[in-house]
């Protein structure tokens, strides 16, 4: 064996062999380096393999130690600054040494010399081979030309050489093949590696034998159906069942069903196939099976019970809400530790645009559940939540049964919008149908008339959604857990705007954040002087016209960036819409001021009462409703019981007309919680008393002056913030609902609990 010293060219990819003629792409410096000098020279060069292909400058390490000698036919250049050259394998050899240093790599081979093979030995083994590869051109008939020139050649080496080359080996095969280096050892691993391609084309034409069979015969069977079904056509005739039937069948067999499921549609399929195409019970019987069929029996959604994660969502799309978030939370920790837990029934009640249906979203989102939405605002009839009976025409299921069909699996969050208006008539009371349907221990076998098969909700999470609980029958009621979503302060509203409107509002008139500029004090001058609402929907409608204003600026006037000002506010949004009525500036007699719950938040009413001469009539005017009449008369029953501890003549209420006014006459007014501002007015217009102007009041009264607890708290506190009142009187019973108000609402206020009448007229009464 000879040893000697030429340049080198490190291979990523591809191993070279003797006989084999190949063009590769250079681009590395020392590989160009290298085919340079070789082409000044002998034209040789030793090629070697990479065992990385990632590797830039490979050490002897890095390379296999056996490698080809080969000629440099041709070099050029190519467009983007490399070379091309055309190499002829010469001989394998041995790598000994590699030197990197200089510009090019240099190494020290040792050529393999081929071992002496008798002539005769020699041809029977080429003979072998030739033998072989006919065989294998029978199986492949797309091999290679070369193989026919097999039988030309007389030494074993380069037959060999030449059958490798044009095989589809592999980089790796190929570099195996390379590393044998006696030729009998050769032999031996090219007549398994052409063995086992004849295995290879062998099964493989099997398969494809196979496959064409498949495919010419469902050709053959669409293309005789697509004859029938335009014979059908030109017959008046529907298509023969039996085809329907047949993909109902397939349907059925994927379905994940229970064993009783799967009898009832394989029955009606057997009926489907009995009737003839043309009738129009095949038709009302093929709706009925899809309709199974799309039904989400036993097919779950994987929920993702990260804590951390749900609760990041809901902060990010949703600002305050506490006891909204904080009860999916508490859900979930129960859901996560015991593995299943029921799904909860919440009814998020609150004034509109406070964000109930779009916090269900979010809660979907986070759980990772499919969600469906059902308006039920202004549903009448019993069917649209139980479905209709099958023998109707145009019979279809329910809402619910439509709601699960729609997400496709048996656990999605529903969302049931506006349940508080749910209507009722002869055809029967929806809000009795939803009964069932919210009872976690009857939901499980919940019938829809038309489906006439138990449908299991118990794993669905229903969320209704409500403006007023006044209207949601008590049964109904005593079935969901109620949370009150209540009105936004103006802080909320500020953060909600700066957090979420203004992207949103941003993003859907095609602006970005440095083309509009809102200052802040400007955005709080839209929620107080342009919006009077409990939620944010009007706010987000002023922040859109904003932007609009804003879009045709840049288009018309070509200004690249708008600054909306608390100054210049009025130029885009005109003249301010909302003005809160302050409080007065002086005590009065007979005027004082009453906190009010509507359905955009709080509000204060001035009740003012004129004593007259008269013979005893009361008269009450400001369209007031029947709750309010009857706290007018309850009132005036108080202080005419307690008149004479105040010095009234006993003969005075005999001799005087008495005139309740509340002022916007044509806003109706009604509500329990007037009756001590009511009592109060009064007592100070009898008694010539004036009233505190800072003191406003909340609260009803009983013929024995006890005060009694009312609603929308937080509503009525706000509004007695905006006016600038000081002092809030508020029924001792509620305290612990101020007690869960935000220190953002009560500052700045003095909060007087009252439990009677006497206590009212202490504080409000200037002496």
């Amino acid at each position: 064996m000879k040893e000697k010293t030429m340049v080198a060219i490190a291979l990523r990819g591809i191993t070279i062999l003797p006989a084999m003629t190949i063009h590769l792409d250079i681009n590395r410096r020392k590989s160009v380096e290298s085919a340079n000098k070789a082409m000044t020279s002998d034209q040789m060069v030793y090629l070697v393999t990479q065992k990385e292909i990632t590797s830039q400058n490979p050490a002897l390490s890095q390379l296999y130690t056996m490698g080809t000698i080969a000629k440099i036919k041709q070099i050029m250049k190519t467009p983007n600054g490399d070379i091309r050259i055309l190499v002829e394998g010469v001989k394998r050899a041995k790598l000994l040494e590699l030197d990197e240093e200089g510009e090019c790599l240099v190494a020290t081979i040792q050529e393999i010399e081929e071992e002496m093979i008798e002539d005769v030995e020699q041809k029977a083994l080429i003979q072998l081979l030739q033998e072989r590869l006919e065989r294998y051109k029978k199986e492949n008939p797309s091999a290679s030309k070369e193989f026919d020139t097999i039988g030309s050649e007389t030494h074993l080496s380069r037959a060999l050489d030449i059958i490798i080359a044009h095989l589809h080996l592999n980089q790796k095969g190929r570099q195996e093949y390379l590393q044998v280096e006696t030729v009998m050892d050769r032999f031996h691993y090219v007549m398994e590696v052409i063995e086992e391609e004849i295995q290879v084309q062998r099964v493989k034409r099997n398969f494809q034998a196979q496959v064409k069979h498949r495919i010419d015969k469902h050709q053959k069977e669409f293309l005789l159906r697509e004859q029938l079904k335009v014979i059908h056509e030109e017959l008046g005739e529907s298509v023969n069942p039996s085809y329907e039937a047949d993909r109902m069948e397939e349907r059925l067999s994927a379905l994940r069903a229970d064993k009783v499921v799967k009898e009832r549609i394989q029955r009606e399929i057997k009926r489907f196939k009995s009737l003839p195409g043309a009738s129009q019970e095949a038709g009302l019987i093929q709706n009925y099976i899809e309709t199974l069929l799309d039904m989400p029996w036993n097919k779950k959604k994987k929920e993702h019970l990260d804590l951390k994660k749900v609760e990041q969502v809901l902060n990010e799309e949703h600002y305050g809400l506490e006891k909204v978030k904080e009860r999916v939370i508490e859900y979930l920790a129960v859901r996560k530790l015991n593995g299943k837990g029921e799904s909860p029934i919440l009814c998020f009640v609150g004034p509109p645009g406070t964000g109930k249906t779009s916090i269900a979203t979010s809660i979907a989102k986070a759980l990772h559940r499919e969600y469906v939405r059902i308006s039920l605002g202004g549903v009448r009839d019993e069917a649209e939540i139980r479905g209709h009976r099958k023998t109707y025409l145009g019979a279809m299921p329910g809402r619910i049964a439509n709601g699960l069909r729609q997400a496709k699996v048996k656990n999605p969050l529903m969302v049931l919008d506006e349940i508080d208006k749910l209507g009722s008539d002869y055809k029967g009371d929806p809000s009795a149908a939803l009964l069932e349907v919210l009872d976690g221990e009857q939901n499980k076998t919940f019938r829809d008339h038309f489906i006439e098969l138990p449908m299991d909700l118990s794993e669905i999470m229903f969320i209704a959604t409500a403006n007023s609980l006044e209207t949601i029958p008590r049964p109904l009621l005593d079935r969901m857990e109620v949370i009150e979503v209540s009105s936004y302060t103006e802080n909320e509203k500020f953060h909600i705007a700066f957090e979420h409107l203004m992207k949103k509002q941003l993003r859907k008139h095609g602006l970005n954040e440095h083309q509009l500029l809102i200052e802040d004090n400007a955005i709080r001058k839209v929620i107080r002087n342009y919006t009077r609402e409990a939620g944010v929907r009007g706010l987000e409608r002023q922040i859109g016209q904003l932007c609009r204003k804003a879009a045709k600026e840049i288009l018309l006037d070509g200004k690249k960036e708008i600054y909306i000002t608390e100054r210049n506010l009025e130029q885009y949004l005109g003249k301010e819409k909302v003005s809160f009525e302050d409080a007065n500036e002086q005590d009065e007699v007979g005027i004082v001021r009453g906190l009010a719950w509507t359905s955009v938040g709080g509000d204060t009413l001035q009740i003012e009462v004129n004593v007259m001469p008269g013979k005893g009539a009361m008269q009450l005017t400001g369209q007031l409703g029947d709750v309010m009449k009857e706290s007018a008369k309850t009132a005036l029953s108080y202080v005419r019981s307690v008149a004479s501890s105040y010095g009234v003549a006993s003969d005075y209420f005999e001799t005087h007309d008495i005139h309740i006014h509340i002022p916007e006459g044509a806003v109706p007014k009604d509500g329990p919680s007037a009756g001590i501002t009511m009592a109060t007015a009064i007592l100070s217009a009898v008694t010539e008393k004036k009233v505190s102007a800072k003191v406003a009041m909340t609260g009803e009264i009983t013929l024995r002056g006890r005060v009694l607890a009312i609603g929308g708290l937080k509503e009525k506190i706000l509004a007695a913030k905006l006016a600038h009142i000081t002092t809030v009187l508020v029924p001792e019973k509620n305290r612990p609902n101020v007690e869960e108000l935000s220190s953002e609402i009560v500052d700045g206020l003095n909060i007087v609990f009252v439990t009677h009448m006497e206590e009212v007229l202490k504080e409000a009464l200037v002496c």
